[in-house]
């Protein structure tokens, strides 16, 4: 037996942006790398799971540079949003200003290590989903930790899906998530099953968080490389869980039994620290019988370029085109 690492020794070297992308999306990529040529994001150090202090203070600063971003890449959003308390879960719901079809509905999940992007960012993020798909969108405010630590969010999102189904049926709800929306949006159906709830139309998982332990080859080989997401997100993780192992699947639903999903949209790019995350997880789909889709997009970082690059768009077309196929097909059997 040796003790040596098992692997491939890397020597120091720039990994170029390439040619095969569009300008725009090279120059979303340069954006993020400063004169020395590492990731900008690479210098915003996470604090240790259990400094509370230092994480109310990160939370902060980082909801408001999301709410930025987001309403940046929004433009002037067509619908309207109005913002309900159901049994103390938080909704944004954005009514486009032309519902097509009237009874159809998607729930999303807002990213953000599980920690960040709440508020001013998901109610953005719902109206930029009730334009793109000109239907009801609710977008589910979860509670985070260090306040809410595991349950509380999952609570919060079964609490929005039990709402919604009282006004629509599951044939025409679709859920979505983006990064840890995309954990939260699969163990939310683990849930479901297990509380007898039936199953929406489809999922979409964009660059999902579906693995907290970070066990993916993506996580070593992207590591520096995404521009987004250059490294480890272990103490947000370790914050969120409180504790609970992560391996369990309402933690990580990578690792959960997937029979009886409805079909899933994955999106993932060959940069993104997640591209493990997606591709283990389409796999364990296909596994378990359920129709799924995996999207990968050349050089694309975690959650994509910026929102206003042909990739981008391209993308958003897509996932536009999987869940109109799927509105008003019959739910799977539990």
């Amino acid at each position: 037996m040796t003790d040596k690492k098992c692997g491939v020794a890397v020597p120091d070297r720039i990994v170029p942006f390439p040619t095969s992308i569009s300008e725009e999306a090279r120059a979303a990529l340069e954006r993020l790398v400063g004169p020395d040529r590492m990731p900008v994001n690479a210098s915003y150090v996470m604090p240790s799971h259990d400094d509370v202090d230092a994480w109310m203070n990160l939370k902060a600063t980082a909801d408001a540079r999301y709410a930025a971003s987001l309403a940046e890449r929004a433009g002037r959003p067509l619908s309207t949003v109005e913002t309900i308390d159901v049994k103390g879960a938080v909704i944004h719901v954005a009514e486009p200003d032309n519902r097509a079809p009237a009874e159809a509905a998607y729930i999303d999940l807002h990213g953000g290590a599980l920690v960040m992007g709440g508020g001013a960012a998901c109610s953005a993020g719902a109206q930029m989903q009730a334009d793109l798909h000109q239907v009801r969108c609710y977008a589910v405010d979860y509670r985070t930790p260090p306040e809410h630590p595991y349950p509380a969010a999952l609570d919060d999102c079964v609490t929005g899906y039990r709402h919604v189904l009282k006004t629509h049926a599951p044939s025409n709800i679709i859920i979505g998530g983006r990064s840890a929306g995309g954990n939260l949006a699969a163990a939310m159906l683990l849930r479901a099953r297990e509380e007898s709830l039936p199953m929406p139309a489809a999922l979409v998982l964009l660059s999902p968080q579906v693995d907290l332990t970070e066990s993916g080859d993506s996580f070593e080989v992207n590591q520096l490389v995404d521009v987004v997401l250059p490294g480890s997100l272990r103490s947000s993780n370790l914050l969120y869980a409180n504790g609970s192992d992560l391996t369990d699947p309402h933690l990580s639903p990578l690792f959960g039994e997937l029979s009886g999903f409805p079909p899933t949209f994955l999106h993932t790019g060959t940069r993104d620290l997640f591209l493990s995350n997606t591709v283990r997880m389409h796999r364990a789909l296909r596994r378990a019988g359920v129709q799924a889709e995996l999207h990968v997009f050349e050089a694309m970082p975690h959650g994509g370029f910026t929102g206003h690059t042909a990739e981008d768009r391209d993308l958003s077309n897509e996932v536009a085109r999987f869940v109109r196929r799927h509105w008003g097909a019959p739910s799977p059997v539990n």
